[in-house]
């Protein structure tokens, strides 16, 4: 019985009926359409995406998405940014005074000799030292070097015989 009511859907799905809009004074005929349960089916459904898909368009590249919750505008986006900016300069300044104000403090006390202090010296002190950085190539970024020249090489010779036939 399911089967046949199955079957029974299927073939109503693809009944042709008929859609007729009339002038309800003259019963004069406006305009008709030969629909089936599966055409309107189907104009839904693509017209719906397509309006999901527009809808989320126009929110996602447009200004509209600001008056989203969890959206920033772009102003303020910039505006973060150049205040992360300025307080890591701000850091970096910081560091650097208390440093000098430490081998100051220093000369005070009589730990360091007046001779041997300079505010270069003890700034140039506070930047980190670039010895420390590991700059050897890895086993692996060697092995892609040599693979990268091999290729080059190829090329190389395909082009030359290349141009050798264009010649001929």
């Amino acid at each position: 019985m399911t089967q046949k009511n199955k079957r029974n859907f299927r073939k109503k799905l693809f009944i042709k009926n008929r859609l007729v809009i009339l002038n309800e004074d003259t019963f004069e005929e406006i305009f008709s359409f030969r629909l089936t349960l599966m055409n309107v089916f189907v104009t839904f459904t693509l017209g719906g995406i397509f309006l999901i898909l527009v809808t989320t368009f126009i929110i996602a590249f447009t200004p509209l998405r600001e008056f989203i919750p969890g959206y920033s505008s772009t102003e303020l986006k910039r505006n973060a940014t150049r205040l992360a900016i300025k307080s890591d300069s701000l850091e970096t300044a910081l560091k650097q005074n208390e440093i000098y104000i430490k081998g100051i403090q220093k000369v005070l006390k009589g730990e360091l000799e007046y001779s041997k202090f300079n505010k270069d010296s003890i700034l140039a002190e506070s930047v980190e030292d670039a010895s420390d950085v590991n700059m050897k190539a890895s086993d692996a970024e060697i092995k892609l070097r040599e693979d990268v020249a091999e290729t080059e090489k190829e090329l190389k010779a395909e082009s030359k015989d290349k141009k050798k036939s264009d010649k001929k």
